[in-house]
Parts: C-alpha cells; structure tokens; sequence
C-alpha cells in the first residue's frame, strides 16, 4: 500500500507569461526527472510539447508529470495562462488538492491570475504563492504582495525576503530560520550556499518575521497565548500552524525568486511538501446520484473503498486516445471492468500510464489519490465518472461555459470531408468548450470557441496534426434574442379530417425574465382545462422553439411562458398536439412581444505603456467600448474596459499597432447585453441576405 501522506496533487497556475512553464521546468530538473532544462522561448520544454506551444511560446493543454522531492510524491499539471484556455485550468483544479500561483514580478497580479484565483477558491483549493521574475526590470515583491491583498481579496503569509532586485537579484532570505539561500551566477540551481543574511536587512527581517509568526500562532490558541507571555515557539510548532493554516485557505504561504535564473525553487519545492495538503486532508468529493442530486455520500480517499474516479481530460497522441483520470477512492488495475454512470455502460481498463508530459511509464494498478492515464477507452469523455460496477455512484460533473464566437469550415476537396468529421470529433472530445455544429439551412460546418486564438489554434491543429486542409469563413459572433414586452396570447392547433385528428387549445402569457434568467415555464391551469399530463408537452413546445428567434434566428433567452387556460378534446388531444400547439403559439407570439437583438458583452483588460494611454482609451471608445478603470503600474498602464465582442475581431494587430509593439491584452465574456438598433439591423439584414444565399 502506497502511503498517501506522501502524496501532493498539484497544480501550477498564473497568468499568461508569468513564468509558469519555466517554474515546472525548473522544479523537475531539481528533482532529477530531467537533465537538460529547455526554455520556453527557444522552444524546448518537457511540458509544452505541442509544436503550436513550443511556436507562440504559451502553454495550451495541461500537461501531467510526476516526480519526487524530499521523499514525496508530487504530481504536477502545467496550465495554461492564456483566457481562451481556462477551462483546462478549471478541469485541472476541480482535481488538484494544493497549487502554486506563479505571479509576475512586475506585472503583479494579472487579469487571468484573477480568473484562475476565482476558481481555485471555488474549488477549495489550498495555495502556495511564489513571486517569480525578481531579475526583470521594475520587478517589485512588496507591490506584488499589497496586490495579493487587495486585489485578490488574500491574505499573502510572506515566507521569504528577496536580497537586492533587478539585476542585483541574489538570493532569498528564509523568515523561518533566518538565514539566507544565496545563488552564483552559474545558473545551476544547486550552486548556492546558506549563509547569514545582509545586516542592513536585520530589522527588516524580524518585522516581517514577527507578522508571520503572529498570523501562524492565530491558528492555535494555546501557542497563541504562550507567545503572547513572552514564549517563542519552536520552527516546527510555527511550520504546524501554517500547515493548518493554508490547508483551511487562512492564507497563502508567499515565496519570492527567479525560475528562469534558478534562484528559489527549493524553498517552494520544500513549501509543497511542508504545507500543502496530502489527498486525505482534503474536503471529499460529493457524491450525487443519476439524477444529479446529492446523495449525502463522499468519495473518500481510502484505497479500500469501492472505486470512484473522474475523468477530466482526454487526449489524443500517437499512441491512441488517454483519459487522464484522477481516482479518489477505491483501486485501478489492468483487466477489470469499470461502469462509466454517465453512459451506462462498462469499459475494460486496458492500458495505465503515468504521464511524464508526452512519455510514459507502464502501471498494472493505481489506487486512491493517483492521477494517471488510461490507454483506449472508446466512450468516457472529460466529467463523466467511473466507478465499480456493483456500487454505482457520480461524482459532481464538471461544468463548462458556452462558447462566444464561431466559425465555418469546409474541407478543400471531397476526400477531405470524412477526415476533418473524424478530426473535429477527437478534438472536441479533447476540449468540451469547443463544439461543433452542422447549419441545417447551408450544411455548413460551424465550429464554436471560447475566442480567436482558442479558434486559430484549433485550425492550426486541424491542418498539421491530422492533415485536414480546410477553408475558414469569417468570425461570427454568437448574438441572443430575448423580448421586452409582455402578451396575452392564444393558439388553437386543429387538424381534424376522418379518423383521429389532432386538437389542442392553450392560452398563456409571455414576458421578459430578468437578465440571466434563461427561460422559465409554469403552469397556471385550474380546473382541468388542460390536463396535467399535457403540461409538459406544452413546456417541450416552447424550449425547442426558442432555440430560433423571430429577429435573426438566434436562440432566445431570459423570458417566461406562463400557461393560463386551454382546452381539450377527449380523442382527438395528445402530448404531440400541444407540442405542435406551444410551438406554432411561439412563432405567432413573440414578434408581438418587442423582440430585442442581445450581443455579448466582454471584459476587456488592456496593458499599455504610459505615452499611448490616449490613443488606446480613444480606439475603444470608438469600438463601442465603456472603460471602467484605468491603473498606473511601474511598468505600464491597466486599462479595464467592457466592450461588445463583435468590435474586438483583430484588436491585437491594431494594439500592437498603435503601442510599437509593446501593448498587450486579454478579454473573457462577461454577460449579454442589448444591441444597438443600428447594430441590430444590420445584423438582421446580414443574417437574412446569408440564408438566401445558402438556399
């Protein structure tokens, strides 16, 4: 039996170019799983081993390695930072149990560490923090620190000082022990020596440490009181306290270095292991049943139990499809039969893997508290849960946001058509936030993403991966149609000539619901005029309607049908007649009810430096955008703006444009809002003039 206490499932997550990559790079040189360390700008990382990574220099898929440290066991998942990629940050943490927060020296706290640190919290997932980049120029860590506080609304617990900044960057001083780890110029990150640090920063020093004490002893009332009588606790009482601490999200432990120099990364090596909990120190899953309600059961950590494992991430290689797959309770092992509860149906373990980015290690058998792979599972896809087939239970499932912009794509030639179908269906597999339809009206391709370079990836993959050559239309924005006035309304749907004909009266009422709303049906039948059995007949006839709008054919939201009255006829009324009823009711009634164009709406986070700022507020103004703050940093300016995602197609060529080069941004959809009438017109009419010409 494997001793789980030696265990740490992690996760590695920060903002686009904040050093995330480069960190788990260092981390496994340090821990002997490789000999060479590669660079992300030249291409050359374990983890980044897609060649469109290893080309734009960011990381795109999660990838998993293993290795070991002070005798324990650490599973690392590498995220991306880029927004269009979050959801492989989101599937990530759902089955983490510690992370490391990587934040930019000088660029502080970053939009995308924001939106990761949001679903680390609602994941429940305990942090180390490390402050990378102190050699870059106009590097800060106080500022960094004051920006954890304020901006991310945490409590940063500062573990170590950094000894001189920029290019005097030299090391870290350990608050704990008071000494301090200092680097040569070698970029060997074994070539240091402890030593006792600088005495111009001694009263630095113990302010610093006094905080971290204090805030440690908050968690055990008993040291708490010794201490406060004079009584100074012992490193290891102070190192129990912090580890209760952080596993409770208290705090974070903060670390400050330079991964890319190789200064620092024991202590966040040695922090793991110190701090961060092992998997049976963690809130068990919940355990829901078919129906998606919660049992009151957990799958706890336990290799005794039966099984329970989560899926949550499918990758194709040139070996076949893998499942990564997490298991909290319970044992994998090769041969045996697992019921996927999301099908229903059982699968055969093949193959397990443990993952060291794109190479492997063969198992027979993995247990509780394991993340690895599994070879050649036909029919599990990412959230769906396996278990033993004679103790069936769900996991809570994952869920993903729908995606805001699309696409069309058609092959080049006819052979290529059956080839880009079996592409598309592996990809989307890969990725559940990016989906694929067929238009009904022009049977074109649609392919639907989170954003542009989630889209432009995606293509890039099409065409070099699996060979598909393939022509792509222009970007189309995923608009929504709601209504603004409410109606009283009726429709009879009659169909009697001999033998059993078809009849159905309703009466309902249709009005707007509040923004985010989506849409609402219930019943307001008295007496039997409608009978009971046909409400959901009713109900079925409108949410499949609303999937098409009266304006443009875009799926309608945020409204409420309310059933009033009707009638029936004793033979000729059935479930198909009202169906047929509520949906013919809905054509008829909603151009009546003030039908409006929606748009999405995107946050919008703009870095520019200091000389452009005019010439960046100006053009998003004129794309329609309202800014909502703007905040001077040492290096550049944040610009915070919301602005309507049909406006933004191409923004980074005119940023780059306007800033020489050196603005950047990121944007993430926010909410729908109404579309100007001008906007809305030509939407409509370009809409309409679209599916002329595809008939």
């Amino acid at each position: 039996m494997t001793d789980l206490s030696k265990y740490r499932n992690i996760g590695i997550f920060a903002h686009v170019d904040a050093g995330k990559t480069t960190t788990t790079e260092r981390i496994l040189k340090l821990t002997g799983k490789i000999h060479k360390i590669g660079e992300v700008h030249e291409g050359e990382t374990t983890t980044d081993f897609m060649d469109q990574e290893r080309e734009r220099g960011i990381t795109i898929q999660s990838a998993a390695t293993s290795c070991y440290w002070n005798d324990h066991r650490l599973n690392i998942i590498d995220t991306p930072g880029h927004v269009d990629f979050t959801i492989e940050v989101y599937r990530s943490l759902k089955v983490l149990d510690g992370g490391i927060g990587v934040f930019c020296g000088s660029g502080g706290v970053e939009p995308q560490s924001e939106t990761n640190w949001r679903y680390a919290n609602e994941s429940e997932v305990a942090r180390v923090i490390f402050v990378n980049k102190l050699d870059r120029m106009g590097a800060d860590f106080y500022r960094v620190v004051k920006q954890v506080h304020d901006v991310l609304a945490a409590e940063p617990l500062v573990m170590t000082l950094p000894i001189g900044i920029e290019e005097n960057f030299k090391g870290v001083v350990d608050l704990l022990t008071r000494k301090a780890w200092v680097w040569d110029n070698s970029g060997d990150p074994s070539a240091y020596t402890v030593e006792e640090p600088p005495a111009e920063m001694a009263d630095q020093i113990e302010e610093w440490r006094e905080k971290l004490v204090e805030t440690a002893l908050d968690e055990d009332d008993e040291l708490m009181g010794k201490y406060l009588e004079g009584e100074q606790p012992s490193i290891e009482e102070i190192k129990r306290c912090i580890r209760k601490g952080t596993i409770a999200l208290h705090f974070f432990p903060t670390y400050c270095g330079s991964a890319f120099k190789n200064k620092g990364i024991q202590l966040v090596l040695d922090a793991v292991v110190d701090y961060l909990p092992n998997p049976t120190e963690v809130t068990p899953q919940p355990e829901v049943d078919l129906e998606g309600k919660e049992t009151g059961l957990f799958a706890i950590v336990d290799a005794g139990r039966p099984l329970r494992a989560l899926a949550f991430k499918i990758m194709d290689d040139r070996f076949g499809a893998l499942t990564f797959i997490r298991i909290y309770s319970g044992k994998l092992e090769k041969g045996t039969t697992v019921l996927n509860t999301f099908t229903g149906k059982t699968e055969r373990i093949g193959r397990i893997v443990e993952m060291h980015a794109d190479s492997r290690e063969e198992l027979d058998s993995a247990q509780a508290g394991d993340i690895v792979a599994v070879i050649g599972m036909k029919n599990v896809q990412t959230g769906h849960t396996l278990c033993d087939p004679k103790d069936p239970a769900t996991l809570e499932p994952m869920v993903f946001p729908d995606p805001v912009i699309s696409i069309a794509v058609a092959p080049k030639d006819k052979g290529a058509a059956e080839k880009m179908g079996i592409a598309l269906g592996k990809m989307i597999k890969e990725d559940p936030s990016f989906r694929m339809e067929t238009d009904e009206d022009s049977g074109e391709t649609i392919l639907k993403g989170m954003g542009e370079l989630h889209l432009d990836i995606k293509i890039d993959i099409l065409r070099r991966t699996h060979g598909v050559d393939v022509t792509v239309g222009k970007p189309q924005v995923a608009y929504r149609e709601t209504i603004t006035q409410r109606i009283e309304d009726a429709y009879t749907h009659k169909k009697q000539t001999g033998g059993s004909g078809q009849f159905a009266k309703i009466e309902y009422v249709i009005e707007p619901g509040e923004p985010g709303s989506g849409f609402v049906f219930e019943s307001a039948v008295t007496g039997g005029t409608v009978p009971r059995e046909f409400w959901p007949a009713v109900d079925k006839g409108f949410t499949k309607s609303k999937e098409r709008g009266v304006l443009a054919g875009f799926p309608c939201l945020d409204f409420k049908v309310t059933l009033t009255d009707g009638s029936y006829h004793p033979v000729d009324s059935s479930a198909i007649a009202y169906e047929l009823a509520a949906g013919a009711g809905y054509r008829q009634s909603m151009p009546k009810a003030g039908p409006q164009l929606l748009e999405p709406i995107m946050r919008v986070d703009v870095y520019t430096p200091d000389d452009h700022v005019g010439d960046v507020i100006g053009d998003l103004n004129r794309r329609r955008g309202m800014i909502k703050s703007q905040e001077p940093s040492v290096t550049n300016v944040h610009i915070k703006a919301e602005c309507p995602l049909s406006q933004m197609f191409g923004y980074i060529g005119d940023l780059r444009t306007m800033t020489s080069g050196r603005g950047q941004f990121s944007m993430e959809f926010l909410h729908y809002a109404p579309c100007p009438r001008n906007v809305a017109e030509d939407v409509i009419k370009e809409t309409k003039e679209r599916e002329a010409a595809a008939k």
